[in-house]
């Protein structure tokens, strides 16, 4: 959740639903000190996420399937949530009381160091949100209200204001160029406003990298941006448009696959109105969409990061 939408104390109560034992703990250190306390105490240990997944074993729980909610085990809590559950089995009777007390105190331990990383982890990334929210602000500061603060293209304001001067000046042809970030929801419903935000970066970067400086580029939308190539050479405006679609698909992310529709028109005659071309514009960007979002693995690359 990006800075500004949610406070630092409501993001740490919400936001320990989203980790995993992973997340928070050295799951191999674990695994040892299971062992050392298995040979010590004569005890088998199973750790399971908070559903019930099993995580570390020590000992043998092949029948053993944890019911978290009738027999929880032992809880291990942070941020007033259960994590996980610790599962023991004694072996040796006299050793049980002792044997209770030390995985009593080991479910202390690791509530206790899982609620240390956890705040850390979402302190760190806070603090980091904060950083660029504060970047954006100067960025604003500096360069007004002209462009978009997050991409660094023209704001929707400043892009109209440009199309007027352009009709002003009575040049023709132009080519014009609408493109859309396909499934941009998707990204931002899964994996949150960071992430999303990244994704608009990626493709307004990969749209300033294909383009010539003279070309006019604006965030129009939230995931909407226009291009106007003045006087293109001939197929100069197919092959931007075909250099963006694949810089695109050759964009390699763990997360982010950037995937674009794009609907292009030309202008042909100082006296065809921009915005209704433009329309023309978004309308050949919906048409391409289909094609794009029906294209053999494309459900398959968007849902990838679901995956990890």
């Amino acid at each position: 959740m990006a800075y500004g939408l949610i406070s630092l104390e409501k993001r740490l109560k919400e936001n320990i639903k989203y980790y995993s034992l992973e997340n928070l703990y050295d799951l191999d250190e674990i695994q040892r000190l299971f062992c050392s306390l298995c040979e010590a105490l004569g005890t088998e240990l199973l750790l399971t996420e908070r559903h019930g997944e099993k995580v570390v074993c020590v000992g043998d729980f092949s029948g053993f399937e944890p019911d978290v909610v009738s027999d929880p085990g032992r809880k291990i809590r942070v941020a007033d949530r259960t994590v996980g559950h610790l599962y023991a089995k004694l072996n040796q009777q006299a050793a049980g009381q002792t044997a209770e007390a030390v995985l009593d105190n080991v479910v202390e331990l690791y509530s206790s160091l899982g609620e240390k990383q956890y705040r850390f982890r979402e302190t760190a990334i806070y603090a980091d949100e904060l950083e660029e929210a504060l970047e954006k602000d100067r960025y604003q500061a500096k360069h007004g209200e002209h462009v978009d603060a997050l991409t660094g293209l023209l704001s929707r304001p400043s892009f109209d204001s440009r199309l007027k001067e352009l009709a002003e000046t009575g040049t023709a042809p132009d080519a014009l160029i609408c493109v859309n970030i396909n499934d941009w929801k998707f990204v931002n419903e899964n994996y949150g406003d960071e992430e999303s935000d990244r994704l608009i970066k990626t493709v307004a970067g990969i749209l300033k990298q294909e383009a010539k400086p003279e070309y006019v580029m604006g965030r129009v939308d939230g995931d909407v941006f226009y291009v106007v190539i003045e006087v293109p050479e001939d197929g100069e405006a197919e092959a931007y448009c075909r250099r963006v679609r694949e810089a695109c698909r050759a964009y390699e992310d763990a997360i982010l696959v950037p995937s674009v529709a794009i609907g292009m028109v030309n202008r042909a005659s100082v006296e065809e109105d921009f915005t209704a071309l433009f329309s023309e514009a978004e309308y050949e960007m919906f048409r391409d969409k289909f094609d794009e979002k029906n294209m053999p693995g494309y459900r398959e690359r968007l849902e990838k990061g679901l995956q990890r």
